[in-house]
């Protein structure tokens, strides 16, 4: 495994980290969780020097399985965050709605609250708000809030989760000064953060985490025309319609121009992402044991060429299939 400093933070994060979401059974996720084969694959991801573990107060179980595997390696390290939701239950941020709605100061103390009893842990690494507006720059009491739970030491630093297709609601934000790291969606087919807030990040010493690196699966090379998702699982809707078509045909493209299996997808998408050096981590949803070893693998490859990063950039494909087919 190999390590990055997670911004101006200081903290040493291994490159691949372990997206806790699929683990914990929340409403509107991931389907088909076994808790049992999740703490197998967390402690894998230790075994094989994993260091950097995301979760949040709305994955349902996660900060419960993360904290019980967490406290067994007290000494090694791990650098743990966890999110506080929008108190007003909006995914993503609305347009014109107060930061008082979302993330007042009460409802952010609250949430850590009771994500330090349910993971049995002291304090959390970094504390992300699962949404974001740069509309609430300077607005609200949150900032107060944030820097009393750092001098409380149930914190250490302070990030947003970027919503959905939106890197430009970080921009304000990152320049301000006020926030450590920032989570966004950033993966082959979605380019955008490349173009301002990535080089932002870097020019702010801003550490940044990146999520669905993969396409929520679209990037595994496994989707197809004949992929059936259990009910409830929240990809039968994000690849509804003729969205698998689509992609499949996408995919072919792109592993062609590579000269690639569809089985070797997956790590060159994931080492696209390690590229881009404002780049500090990237968060690959991991259930099993033996995703965690293919995942963590691509950490210990070398970089891509320059060839095969060109190829990767022609493949943009900038679309938002959070919203309905």
């Amino acid at each position: 495994m190999r390590y990055r400093k997670l911004g101006r933070t200081g903290l040493d994060v291994a490159s691949v980290g372990y997206g806790a979401w699929g683990i914990g059974g929340s409403s509107g996720g991931w389907v088909g969780a076994d808790d049992d084969e999740s703490l197998r694959a967390l402690e894998r991801y230790i075994e094989l020097g994993g260091t950097f573990i995301d979760t949040a107060r709305g994955y349902g179980r996660s900060e419960q399985l993360v904290g019980r595997v967490v406290r067994s390696h007290a000494d090694e390290g791990l650098v743990v965050t966890t999110k506080v939701p929008p108190m007003d239950g909006h995914w993503p941020a609305q347009p014109g709605v107060p930061v008082e709605d979302a993330f007042p100061g009460r409802h952010i103390r609250a949430s850590v609250e009771e994500s330090l009893r349910q993971s049995g842990l002291d304090a959390f690494d970094v504390l992300q708000f699962h949404v974001w507006s740069d509309e609430w720059v300077g607005h609200g009491d949150w900032l107060e809030t944030i820097e009393a739970l750092k001098t409380e030491g149930k914190i250490r630093f302070f990030g947003v989760s970027i919503n959905d297709h939106q890197p430009e609601q970080g921009l304000a934000l990152v320049r301000s000064g006020a926030v450590d790291t920032v989570q966004v969606i950033y993966n082959v087919f979605h380019q955008l953060p490349a173009e301002e807030l990535l080089p932002a990040c870097l020019e702010n010493g801003v550490g940044v985490i990146v999520r669905v690196a993969l396409d929520e699966g679209g990037l595994t090379g496994r989707i197809t025309t004949e992929t059936r998702f259990e009910d409830g699982d929240f990809r039968a809707r994000y690849f509804g319609g003729q969205r698998k078509a689509e992609l499949e045909q996408h995919v072919a493209a792109l592993t062609a121009d590579l000269g690639i299996s569809a089985e070797e997808l997956p790590d060159r998408a994931l080492r696209f992402v390690l590229a881009n050096p404002a780049v500090s981590t990237v968060i690959a949803g991991m259930r099993t044991v033996r995703n965690v070893e293919r995942n963590v693998a691509t950490s210990d490859r070398e970089p891509l060429s320059a060839d095969e990063l060109d190829i990767l950039r022609r493949h943009r494909w900038e679309r938002n299939w959070y919203t309905a087919p």
